[in-house]
């Protein structure tokens, strides 16, 4: 999560923003190689029915599920029982939820996917289906919700960025694997048009980078692991001693 990173995404966004912007036919003609791959029932986009690569898919969104889990544990628990101590670091726990909030969840899939009209690929007119194909950039396409527009792919980039500095290197590599190979496999299957996980790549990167400076970085708003859980615990222990209060139990 250093300046170098974020310059590369941020030319990665420059780069990909002008070529599928100025020549949006790039969309086209690398959803179209995918389109020509029937199935024996003549299906096109043949690659969204092949089981192996839809198996692929479900492991890759149970990878992401696994890594936060932990977090997410923690601070249920924590919120449950207020004065126990957090099972893991309080910095972690907020950074891996608010990523995962903020990046698939908030960004991808409530704000974008939902008010960016963009089609997917098996939606428009040029491979079959019924709504005008529009370029990345413009959000005035034909769909109504669940559109192209971005995809939810490379938030493992945030735990990756947690790993011992030894490890580092090698987590960022199988993150972005893990992230560009699904990412392929949304365009074989005719969900999404390479410009859309490629900007799910930089958006998402955007988002941890500004998150992990946030919360570890900046002097004026970094957090401690001490004063994530005394803030859990002033938000908390008020509700539990009052629900304990109604049920005669001393709180503990």
């Amino acid at each position: 999560m250093n300046r170098t990173g974020l310059l590369i995404a941020l030319a990665i966004a420059v780069v990909a923003g002008l070529a599928f912007g100025l020549y949006p036919e790039l969309d086209l003609r690398i959803a179209g190689y995918f389109y020509g791959f029937e199935d024996p029932a003549h299906n096109k986009f043949a690659f969204r029915l092949y089981p192996p690569l839809m198996r692929a898919r479900d492991v890759g969104l149970w990878i992401g599920t696994i890594l936060v889990a932990p977090a997410v544990a923690a601070l249920v628990i924590k919120l449950l029982f207020p004065r126990r101590k957090l099972l893991m670091s309080g910095r972690a726990v907020v950074f891996l939820v608010a990523t995962m909030a903020l990046a698939p969840g908030l960004m991808a899939n409530v704000l974008l996917k939902d008010h960016w009209g963009r089609p997917r690929p098996i939606d428009v007119t040029q491979f079959g289906g019924n709504e005008r194909f529009v370029a990345w950039w413009d959000p005035s396409g034909n769909c109504a919700s669940n559109c192209s527009f971005v995809s939810g792919e490379f938030w493992t980039i945030a735990p990756a960025a947690l790993a011992p500095p030894q490890w580092r290197a090698i987590a960022y590599g199988a993150a972005l694997a893990l992230g560009t190979g699904m990412a392929v496999v949304r365009v074989m299957a005719g969900a999404h048009f390479p410009s859309d996980v490629i900007f799910a790549g930089v958006f998402t990167f955007l988002i941890i980078w500004v998150a992990y400076a946030f919360i570890y970085r900046w002097p004026r708003t970094r957090l401690s692991d001490d004063g994530v859980e005394h803030a859990l615990e002033r938000a908390t222990l008020p509700i539990y001693d009052f629900i304990a209060a109604l049920f005669g139990q001393k709180p503990k």
